[in-house]
């Protein structure tokens, strides 16, 4: 196991790039003492813990027809476009088995972020146990008005993109000298304002400084990638990402982009696989 961050950027459907990134890692037995997951990253974070090879892809496309799983008729009839019953029930206990011994065995630390609505801030679950703790899993990828807010503990909880896309200063002040990210934009990426803050202060007024986040998220967002570009300038991070910009959207399914997406994370990842133990190992 190498002492480093492994970090997880979201990005819904974009996270097919990431699904390709694990599978090279999982066959190349990579682990890593930390790993930060955010909105979907956390999700396939857990894949990756349990180093279930394939399991990242198939549980985002082989269900698609399913409409537990992810459609409209959801969003009308229970809040959620995303179904968390089908996500994080139905199929890791039945359709698709999660290995949770594997995951429990994990001697690292793996951390969910999750942005508290009431303060707005970053919140890093730590989910040992994960048929205890899955809850932590899915408050990191409950994105507003497309799913219901997630209670933890006396708190409730939406994605963890709003507050800490990227948390590569948090791993930074975890104590990770070095640090491995998988983004799901290419390198000339940056974010804009989201157009969406209006619409959110009327569905969420209870929840100022949540929708506040969300309207200062941009800015947030590309000082991380600044963040990031001094580190893998320093030596200290290496970043696998898209060579080119994705042209899939985080909610709408197309099975061929997704599908070339997932080969792309892939075989960037087995392209730069003796770079990457390189850099873990200098």
């Amino acid at each position: 196991m190498y002492s480093a961050g492994l970090i997880f950027e979201g990005g819904g459907m974009r996270g097919a790039y990431t699904a390709g990134v694990i599978d090279a890692l999982i066959e190349n037995k990579l682990e890593f003492s930390s790993c930060y997951g955010v909105s979907s990253g956390a999700c396939h974070a857990a894949s990756y813990l349990s180093k279930q090879h394939g399991r990242a892809y198939r549980t985002m496309t082989e269900h698609m027809g399913d409409k537990r799983y992810f459609s409209y008729w959801n969003l009308l009839t229970k809040g959620d476009l995303l179904g968390p019953e089908m996500v994080f029930h139905i199929i890791p206990e039945q359709l698709d088995p999660f290995d949770y011994d594997e995951y429990n065995k994990y001697p690292g630390k793996f951390y969910s972020v999750a942005t508290n609505c009431e303060t707005g801030e970053a919140e890093y679950f730590h989910p040992k146990i994960m048929e205890e703790d899955v809850e932590m899993i899915h408050a990191s990828s409950a994105l507003p008005i497309l799913a219901k807010k997630v209670k933890i503990g006396e708190n409730y909880y939406f994605d963890g993109g709003i507050s800490d896309s990227i948390p590569i200063k948090r791993s930074i002040a975890d104590g990770n000298t070095k640090n491995v990210l998988v983004l799901t934009q290419d390198a000339d990426y940056q974010k804009k304002y989201d157009k969406s803050v209006p619409i959110l202060n009327i569905f969420y007024p209870k929840y100022p400084k949540m929708v506040e986040m969300v309207a200062t998220r941009h800015i947030r967002y590309n000082e991380a990638l600044e963040l990031v570009a001094e580190e893998e300038a320093a030596g200290r991070a290496f970043v696998i990402r898209p060579k080119n910009p994705v042209g899939v959207s985080r909610i709408k399914f197309n099975k061929e982009k997704i599908a070339q997406l997932y080969h792309d994370g892939y075989h960037d990842t087995i392209d730069k696989m003796d770079d990457l133990i390189a850099f873990l190992e200098k």
